[in-house]
């Protein structure tokens, strides 16, 4: 039996699909892991584990000096083209080197620093000497996923994204019964290193057929372009994860820690079901903005992907929210003090996920000035808002603030999308 040519045509459902398996066989083992770590760490435990977290999303963007989303955009554009492959990856390569060595010189000499800032101890000072040793693959694994995901290459990611998953999830098993946190930590920290094994295995053959390792000379041919993303990397991975280290360091003082490690949970539990999306936004929205030129056309490809996948995220967070008190019981036992925190979290996530769509826009255009714009008007917001609303509400003052963040990102981000097909009308 044919599937309906509505089904078997379109792409997004396609990736959607095959995300949703993925996603449903990490939630399981998530939930495994989650409940584990919060009967064996605590919530103090869950909130340094968030901490470290922070920091490794920050590296990704440091160690590659924000060239992720460029090379989405122009390994969409040029994949046909090897002589323009070819001066991208020189760039790349030189970006990444500078980009290494800086963070690993920070990291392996301001260790004791950054531990004493982000888990107020001096005991963690291993963590970020051993990251400092594990920033080059960082580095090289977040640009060879830039690849996976220029090419559109979605079913090979699915599979990476699977395999080195449970890969890493075996690594935090092993580590925390052989060294409890000691060795959470450790696991988390060589993540990366795992993902790229296994995107050698799998996605080797196809990157060789783009990536001359051989004829590489370095060059700048691609800096100014590259440079754009870099600033927008900057502000949208470093700056965020700093605001949401400030947000737990914040609660921490201002309330007790207990209280930094519920609003980390439901962080946890809402970047679980927030990765189907972020897997569809740099294998299909970004390359597929990257070729659209006309106002018609942008909105005819948002609301296509609106229709397809905002009717099964919203019933997928209905369920999460009727189910809140169950997925406490099974996955956090004990942190009764996060149930307030759900119907916030989830309504401002879907109003994220309504604006973030437009916004890939941004990069896939490399608007820089736009993207500037409504990511410092959000970060602002998140973290002026998360300050006065922790005085009056407490935990629970934080992802009000997620929520109205996010209605006035929205806002604004319609607003300049509007103008950007405005001028262009003008200057046709």
């Amino acid at each position: 039996m044919k599937l309906p040519k509505f089904l078997g045509d379109n792409i997004v459902l396609k990736i959607t699909s095959l995300n949703a398996v993925v996603i449903t066989i990490r939630l399981i083992v998530s939930v495994f892991i989650q409940r584990l770590l919060a009967i064996t760490v605590g919530e103090a435990g869950i909130a340094n584990i968030g901490q470290l977290r922070n920091v490794m999303v920050m590296l990704t963007s440091t160690s590659t000096l924000g060239t992720f989303s460029g090379v989405v955009k122009y390994i969409a554009e040029h994949k046909e083209n090897k002589p323009e492959l070819k001066k991208l990856f020189s760039t790349v390569t030189l970006f990444i080197i500078v980009g290494s060595l800086l963070s690993a010189t920070i990291l392996f000499f301001g260790s004791s620093y950054f531990s004493n800032y982000l888990f107020n101890s001096l005991d963690f000072i291993y963590a970020f000497k051993l990251l400092a040793v594990i920033v080059p693959f960082i580095a090289v694994n977040r640009v060879v996923n830039g690849v996976v995901s220029g090419l559109s290459e979605y079913k090979k990611y699915a599979k990476i994204e699977l395999i080195s998953y449970l890969l890493a999830t075996l690594a935090i098993l092993i580590g925390l019964y052989t060294s409890e946190i000691k060795g959470v930590i450790i696991a988390i920290a060589i993540a990366p290193l795992i993902q790229l094994i296994v995107l050698g295995f799998v996605f080797g053959k196809t990157l060789r057929d783009y990536f001359d390792y051989k004829n590489i000379k370095l060059s700048l041919g691609y800096k100014n372009k590259l440079l754009a993303f870099t600033l927008m990397s900057f502000i949208s991975a470093f700056l965020l994860n700093y605001v949401e280290i400030y947000i737990r360091t914040l609660l921490t003082d201002e309330i007790n820690i207990n209280e930094a490690g519920y609003w980390t949970a439901i962080t946890f539990i809402s970047k679980n079901y927030m990765v189907f999306a972020t897997g569809l936004f740099t294998l299909y929205v970004i390359p597929k903005f990257a070729n659209i030129h006309s106002e018609v056309d942008f909105k005819g490809e948002v609301l296509n992907i609106y229709k397809t996948i905002l009717p099964i995220f919203g019933l997928g967070m209905l369920l999460v929210y009727l189910l809140r008190d169950l997925i406490i019981e099974i996955i956090y036992p004990d942190f009764v003090g996060m149930e307030p925190l759900f119907k916030w979290q989830l309504i401002g996530d879907f109003i994220r996920l309504c604006a973030l769509v437009l916004a890939h826009q941004f990069l896939a255009k490399r608007l820089v000035k736009s993207f500037v714009i409504t990511e410092i008007v959000s970060l602002v917001l998140f973290f002026v808002l998360s300050k006065y609303f922790v005085g009056i509400y407490g935990t629970e003052g934080v992802v009000i603030a997620h929520l109205v963040r996010y209605v006035i990102y929205f806002i604004v981000v319609l607003f300049v999308i509007r103008d950007y097909y405005k001028n262009r009308i003008t200057t046709a």
